[in-house]
């Protein structure tokens, strides 16, 4: 269990990175889709949770201190939205046999042309199978033949997917004189001078893979409990479930992807933003409001998905 926290503080120290939300993201939209589930659905998942492979490393994110039950499986569910970053460690090979790095996105490829999007052509570059994947991880959850085992893979593939897909450069290749081949999701786009050492480079992608923790600081390491229930709260008043009704299009991972898309085509690029310099305040600004909108849509949709799969009698 040690090793295993370990490892996940190392993923976090990093500043140049493809990941999408970073944890506090993730757990973001996987407490706001708690919020959504009916008792039935929670007992059920949380079961199914814990019977996930052992090499996996999955179920040995379930909290093991004197706290309610009540508590401990919320964080549970929270911690395995972000399982799926966790196991990209190579240093752990039992466990990174599960990682797959194109699933985490899914890109349109799109230049400005006279000011206007363009889509182009896949420039033979790996475009990511995230939308893909939502679906088969659906397909393995509705599954009534498939063993609690995989379900609970799915179930933790499904949950963080479905928030990299609401992060806007999760689903954007946007091609330039400097990246023909798309900018691999503004991992290309440096916010920092080239001349920075790599462990303290920025990039784009990464600024708004933590826009949560860049607008609303941690601090003295307060436990997520007091740090992110309090935001997520505050997200799910500015954003209720009634604003988006009958919007969510649940199954339709396609549309879930246009609509991101739409974001970063749009919202992600203005001319005011530079490379090798910070956004200004104004930028990170809206881009923490974009940001709290999609995690509130992403817990939605996860947790009416979860609802309806895993909240029956049966």
């Amino acid at each position: 269990m040690k090793k295993f926290v370990i490892a996940s503080a190392l993923l976090l120290s990093f500043g140049v990175t493809t990941f999408g939300w970073n944890d506090v993201g993730h757990k973001i939209s996987a407490y706001i889709a708690w919020q959504r589930l009916s008792p039935a659905a929670r007992e059920k998942i949380i079961a199914i949770l814990s019977k996930a492979p052992e090499e996996s490393g999955l179920a040995e994110l379930y909290p093991q201190d004197s706290r309610s039950a009540a508590t401990k499986q919320r964080e549970f569910f929270m911690m395995a939205a972000y399982w799926s970053d966790i196991i990209r460690d190579r240093n752990f090979p039992q466990r990174y046999k599960f990682h797959r790095s194109n699933w985490h996105y899914a890109d349109t490829f799109w230049k400005l042309e006279n000011g206007k999007v363009t889509i182009i052509p896949n420039p033979n570059e790996d475009g990511g199978k995230a939308v893909e994947q939502l679906g088969e991880s659906e397909k393995t959850m509705r599954n009534s033949a498939a063993s609690d085992a995989e379900k609970a893979i799915a179930i933790a593939w499904f949950m963080h997917l479905s928030g990299d897909i609401h992060q806007p450069l999760h689903t954007s290749a946007r091609v330039t004189d400097l990246e023909p081949k798309g900018d691999q999701g503004g991992n290309l786009f440096l916010l920092t001078p080239k001349d920075t050492p790599r462990e303290s480079q920025m990039n784009l992608h990464w600024y708004w893979d933590s826009i949560v923790n860049r607008s609303i600081v941690r601090k003295n390491d307060a436990p997520d409990a007091v740090y992110l229930i309090p935001i997520a709260d505050k997200i799910m008043k500015k954003f209720p479930f009634a604003v988006f009704g009958s919007k969510l299009e649940l199954s339709d991972y396609s549309a879930w992807q246009k609509e991101s898309f739409a974001i970063a085509s749009v919202d992600v690029f203005p001319e005011s933003l530079a490379r090798e310099r910070m956004p200004s305040a104004a930028y990170r600004k809206q881009a923490f409001k974009i940001s709290e909108k999609q995690l509130a849509k992403a817990g939605y949709r996860m947790g009416e998905t979860l609802n309806g799969i895993f909240g029956g009698s049966n």
